[in-house]
């Protein structure tokens, strides 16, 4: 039906024919000529209705927004004054000799020009894909795909599918459940990742294996989100961890350098205690230069904090460059977020003269500093003259937790983060566990993540200190991917259930396919995944990953087009044995 897309006619078709589809996006009526902006996928042309030719011309008259046409036309060159060089079609236009009307269209319930509610868009998500730059991220997102997929055949990774149906094991999120018809009772899980498949893959002999997989997970929704999301699963075996992280590198490099023309640099490796003390989060956003200063060792003797020395307290600074210049409304914002986390022990001082003056604090605390003391706090804060230093004393935990939040908003306040540069990170050697409110143990990543450099024994003996042999990459902040080497010794595997309290009931259970595999010549092996959603979002300079999902789910895991999830008939119920209370 057509000879082109509308969107990619330029100068070299001057004199042509071409038949072209898609949408009304505009029309204007001048009298004795209808300009039409016609639109598909591709983009924009304009097309010319003269009165001239009268039949066609009549038709045109009825034309409405997005009704859906067919045009036949000759291409010509714009006038030098009507030339648009914000579209590429800009310098030429379709004069319409033939013009059908494939499909009218009711007034679209979406208002593009002023603002939709969110609500909204999403019930009528076809229009707006058809209508806004979604359509875009979605042809990058195809890009994307693409790359990846060629760049890993290239390495000899093997692209092979994994069950959707499978068993519920547990890998730190709710599942999805599917009742089984044939087995009543009975049901299955869908994955939450494809990790034991494609560890089983490496017992298999395939020892390069990608996927580019949905998974789910029953979990709370944010903007970086979604209940179903977009996994590029990626595992080997015989590799160190570092030649995979080299290899994915290049990957990432080059999807860069293809989608953006930007050479990412300077890709650093930070460990995950190091990135935690200096910024706060396990997920840092390099561009910004701040970081949190430890100043634990100068207050010992002013008897200004209590428990200085105590090892899960934390004394630390935090500068706010120019701080000066900020409205006392934003100062005493960053205050109100330490009230409301219960921190108590802060204040801050201005730079002035090189001193340390009050600005949010009494004076009492003034009379506990000389210059020695001020000197070495505002060297090692690289302070300036009208420069903020945020003082905070508490526990290590929420130190981290809070004033990571602060940074990253000082950050936009005080324009510290270069939005021209792109930083990227490899965060490494993450802990094994983490203590549970209950005092029980779980794993900081999954329970198949191998331990640093430690047998059964030592592990048993202090696993909360255990390190475990795992990478996380991060970009301006978010994290895109992460991996770890795997555990493929069966005993050391039922050590780190142990730890984690499955006992061997559970373990036999809910495992038992998985260490039954792991009996048989299981190669040393490790992986990564990265997120399809987080990386098209970055290089589409999309702020929420619904913007690059054809059909997102909201916030409460509903479809908003389709109106899932809903009601099941109680006969098909019945059918599968669920009553439901």
């Amino acid at each position: 039906m057509r000879t082109n897309y509308c969107g990619e006619i330029n100068s070299k078709y001057l004199s042509k024919t071409v038949k072209i589809c898609g949408w009304v996006h505009k029309t204007r009526n001048i009298g004795k000529i209808i300009f039409v902006d016609m639109r598909d996928r591709e983009g924009i042309i304009q097309v010319i209705f003269s009165s001239k030719k009268k039949e066609i011309f009549q038709k045109a008259k009825n034309l409405k927004l997005e009704f859906c046409i067919q045009v036949y036309g000759i291409v010509k060159e714009r006038n030098i004054n009507n030339i648009n060089l914000n579209i590429y079609t800009g310098k030429i236009e379709i004069f319409a000799y033939k013009l059908k009307i494939l499909n009218t269209s009711q007034e679209l319930p979406l208002d593009f020009n002023n603002y939709s509610s969110i609500k909204n868009r999403l019930k009528h998500r076809y229009l707006e894909i058809r209508r806004s730059n979604i359509i875009q991220n979605l042809k990058t997102r195809h890009l994307i795909i693409k790359y990846i997929s060629n760049f890993l055949d290239n390495k000899k990774f093997i692209n092979i599918e994994t069950p959707f149906l499978t068993k519920s094991t547990p890998e730190g999120a709710r599942d999805y459940i599917v009742p089984s018809r044939l087995n009543l009772g009975k049901f299955y899980a869908l994955p939450q990742s494809p990790q034991l498949f494609k560890q089983m893959l490496m017992i298999a002999g395939i020892d390069r294996y990608y996927q580019v997989v949905k998974c789910f997970r029953d979990e709370d929704l944010r903007s970086n989100r979604q209940p179903e999301f977009t996994q590029i699963d990626i595992e080997t075996s015989f590799m160190k961890s570092h030649k995979l992280c080299q290899i994915m590198e290049k990957m990432i490099i080059n999807l860069w350098l293809k989608i953006k023309n930007i050479k990412l640099k300077n890709i650093k490796k930070i460990s995950f205690h190091d990135s935690i003390k200096r910024f706060g989060t396990d997920k840092p956003d390099l561009r910004n230069y701040l970081e949190i200063i430890d100043v634990n060792d100068l207050f010992i003797y002013t008897l200004i904090f209590k428990n200085v020395n105590h090892k899960s307290m934390r004394t630390v600074t935090l500068k706010i460059p120019n701080g000066i210049n900020l409205t006392y409304k934003k100062i005493n914002s960053y205050i109100n977020i330490l009230k409301k986390n219960y921190i108590k022990s802060f204040f801050m001082m201005i730079i002035k003269d090189f001193k340390l003056k009050q600005i949010y604090t009494n004076f009492s605390i003034l009379n506990k500093f000389n210059i020695k003391l001020e000197t070495e706090i505002i060297n090692r804060n690289q302070g300036k003259e009208g420069d903020i230093l945020l003082f905070v004393h508490g526990s290590k935990k929420l130190i981290n937790k809070i004033l990571g939040k602060i940074r990253n908003i000082i950050g936009q306040d005080c324009n510290t983060i270069n939005k021209n540069k792109w930083s990227v990170v490899w965060i490494t050697n993450f802990p094994m566990f983490k203590k549970n409110s209950d005092k029980t143990l779980s794993c900081v990543h999954h329970p198949f993540t191998a331990p640093e450099n430690l047998d059964v024994q030592n592990l048993l003996q202090n696993p909360i200190n255990a390190c475990s042999q795992s990478y996380d990459m991060v970009i301006n902040g978010e994290e895109i991917g992460g991996g770890s080497v795997r555990i493929h010794d069966i005993k050391l595997q039922k050590t780190i259930f142990n730890i984690i309290g499955l006992n061997k009931i559970t373990q036999k259970k809910k495992f038992g396919f998985f260490l039954n595999a792991l009996k048989y010549g299981t190669p040393p092996h490790a992986g990564i995944a990265f997120g399809l959603d987080r990386i098209t979002m970055l290089l589409t300079d999309s702020k929420n990953i619904s913007d690059v999902i054809a059909f997102p789910k909201t916030t409460s895991g509903k479809c908003l087009t389709t109106q899932a999830p809903q009601s099941i008939n109680t006969n098909f119920l019945n059918e599968l044995g669920i009553k439901i209370k």
